[in-house]
């Protein structure tokens, strides 16, 4: 079944930057799921899986445009230290968590104060190329409940 809108892609990935350093690999765990067509993961590898099957194997470079879009210089911003989750003690270049309107949120901490640290809210893989090695395990149809949540359930995908 090649894959299209609304079907349930299982693959496994190892995505690469520019220096060719692995930024992420599903190697070793489950494979990742997602509902085709619904925006579910970045444009540019979405239109890479259109029409593939399980069991294709390839590589896709994707430019910052669709990706994870260009840096913004702009997105700084000041936060109480306390709102920082994923360490006691905060310096320069760390990823910490924090809490958005949108849901939680990766930032990376430019700057650390007294009480407020200055954190770089554009995602960590903004304005960067980047290569992903894609086996593709598994497609089937979604079922009408993913469609209208949008999203793949079980194994990879959201678990409600």
């Amino acid at each position: 079944m090649p894959i299209e809108k609304n079907t349930v892609v299982q693959f496994h990935y190892t995505l690469t930057d520019e220096q060719g350093e692995t930024v992420e690999s599903s190697a070793g765990g489950d494979p990742n799921a997602y509902l085709h067509g619904h925006g579910g993961i970045i444009p540019g590898l979405e239109e890479a899986m259109e029409g593939r099957e399980a069991g294709d194997a390839f590589t896709v470079t994707v430019p910052p445009e669709k990706a994870y879009g260009p840096r913004k210089p702009d997105a700084i911003q000041r936060v109480p230290i306390k709102h920082l989750q994923g360490a006691k003690r905060w310096k320069p270049g760390m990823v910490a968590q924090v809490h958005t309107q949108q849901g939680p949120r990766h930032v990376l901490v430019a700057k650390v104060g007294h009480k407020f640290a200055d954190v770089d809210t554009n995602h960590p893989l903004a304005g960067k190329t980047l290569t992903f090695e894609i086996e593709i395990v598994d497609v089937r149809e979604a079922t009408a409940e993913e469609i209208s949540h949008g999203h793949a359930h079980g194994v990879g995908g959201h678990h409600h």
